[in-house]
Order: structure tokens, then sequence, then C-alpha cells
């Protein structure tokens, strides 16, 4: 791994990206690049209940976002790959801040109550000082998930777009109760050794930025730049998904709506583009500026965008 400044993209291989995948994507890469950075691409793969086992949804994942006019700067890499490298971190964790085995269930940390200040649904600390024989006793028969000691030290950042974020970062979990590495642990390991120091994404994930900035600068390395974007929702104003109809580049090809059109689509949404303006990704990186891009939500035009042309 490198330590060249990076920016990245890191889907998850559940299903074929649609336009809110790909536009956050496209945003990603004309970050790095306008900032003269690498750009990589990262598959977010630990969650297995989640992730599909066709083991083309990957494929498909890339190949779309190549369609779209982006390209990396190094191979692939995948988490279910760097498990030695979640371990070793949540090793040297456990001596500073510290950490300890939590044998709570979901519906034990909902019924409890937090710690005045925390944020909603903060874990409340009940494994924290358990004795060795409270830990036999709890563990019995019931795995246990690994929690750092957080404290609820209040963290700040200040993103590029929605400015500045403050949360007290309460005891979260490393490793889930069923030996799978949480997602906060792993996308900062892998940020530190790709050498990721800009994150640009989604909106919905602003809320998690504090507790991740914080858990970096614990294991000793720079807390990266932060632009969270706003994302793409359906007519109801909820977060678009596949149920809302032809939002995957496959889907709205059957539409007659190929990869350029939706380029020139997320460009205009973005304003970098007239509507249904041919564009390419130089065109668009030539026309980039972060501080003029659109800080609310993009309705997704439905049906009209079968409508659509760059000809």
């Amino acid at each position: 791994m490198t330590s060249l400044p990076a920016g990245r993209f890191a889907p998850s291989p559940t299903s074929d990206l649609h336009v809110g995948n790909l536009r956050t994507a496209l945003l990603a890469w004309l970050f790095a690049r306008h900032t003269g950075r690498r750009f990589l691409v990262r598959i977010e793969d630990l969650d297995v209940a989640r992730v599909s086992h066709d083991p083309t949804v990957e494929r498909r994942q890339l190949d779309d976002l190549r369609a779209l006019g982006l390209d990396w700067d190094s191979e692939v890499i995948r988490q279910s790959e760097r498990l030695e490298a979640y371990a070793a971190a949540c090793a040297r964790l456990e001596a500073d801040p510290g950490t300890y085995p939590c044998f709570c269930t979901r519906r034990e940390i909902a019924e409890a109550v937090s710690a005045p200040h925390s944020p909603p649904g903060a874990y409340p600390g009940t494994c924290r000082e358990l004795t060795a024989e409270q830990r036999r006793e709890r563990g019995a028969g019931r795995p246990a998930a690994l929690r750092i000691r957080g404290d609820g030290v209040a963290y700040r950042v200040v993103d590029e777009l929605a400015g500045p974020v403050e949360a007290r970062v309460d005891d979260f979990v490393l490793r889930r109760n069923d030996g799978a590495y949480a997602y906060n642990l792993a996308v900062v390991v892998d940020d530190i050794a790709q050498g990721v120091d800009q994150v640009v994404r989604g909106d919905d994930l602003l809320s998690s930025t504090p507790r991740q900035a914080w858990l970096t600068a614990r294991l000793g390395a720079a807390v990266p730049s932060y632009a969270h974007v706003p994302l793409v929702l359906n007519g109801q104003r909820r977060r678009l998904a596949k149920r809302d109809g032809a939002v995957t580049l496959a889907d709205l090809a059957g539409l007659g709506v190929d990869a350029a059109a939706v380029r020139s689509l997320l460009a205009a949404s973005l304003g970098l583009a007239e509507p249904g303006e041919p564009v390419t990704t130089d065109d668009l990186l030539a026309r980039f500026d972060p501080a003029a891009l659109p800080r609310q939500p993009w309705i997704w035009p439905g049906q009209e965008a079968s409508r659509v042309s760059t000809t």
C-alpha cells in the first residue's frame, strides 16, 4: 500500500449501482482529480448478510463506473482480503485507548438509557466496567462483540460542504459478535493503508464521521478532509433505491438512455452542464468548482429521464 494522497469510491457489492451511487462516484472522482490526487476504488464486502453471492455484481459495478467515464489508479482491493489488517488494528487499540468485550443484544442496547449528552442510540456502557467474573457470567453461551473506549469525548470535523460537525464518540463496535469487523473500523484502516486523505461520500454518512476521524487519530494517522454530498431522492423525497424503477445503467439502457446520456443528466444535476448537453469527464473536470456545488438533494426525474437525449 502507498501513502501517496488519494480519494476513493467504495461501493458494497449488494446490487447494481443506481444513479445516486453513480453521482457520488462521479463527484468523488472529480474531487480527487481536481486536487491532483489519485483516485481509488475499494470493494466493501465485509457484511456477508448484505453482500450478493452473485460474483458478477462486483464486475457490473466496475463496468458501470468505466462506462460513466471514470478511471482509477491502482488495482481494486476488497475488504474481505484484509482481515489480518483489521485484527492488527484491534490488537493495537487494545492498549490505547482500550477495548472491552460487549455481550449486549441490540434490544438491550435499545432499551437502555444512554449517558447524558450522548448521540441517540449511543452505547450506554453496560459492559464497560464488568469484572472478570461478570464477563464470564454474561458470556456464557453468548458471543461477545469488541468495543473501543470512546468515553463520550467530543470530536469535531469541518466538512467541505456541510461545515463544522461535532459529536460525542461512544464506545462503538470494532468487531461484531459474529466475528465480522465493523464498518467504522475497516473503513478507517483501509483509508490509512491506501493513503486516502480525501473522503467524498453521501451525506447520509455524515453523522458517523466524527467517530471515524477520532479513530483515525487514535491510530496515529492524519485525519482526512471530508466532503459529504447531497443524496439523490425519489419523487417522495426518500432516498433513491432500485425499487424506484429504472435507476441503473442497465435499466436505463433498456429505455434507450445510454451511459453518455446518464453522465449528462448527472452533470446537469450538479450545475456542470446544460440539460441534454453532451459532456465527457474531461469537460466536467475543467468546469468543476467544489464551492459551486448544489447543497440540496437532487430529485430523480423518473420517467422523464427516458426522454433525455445528448444527440
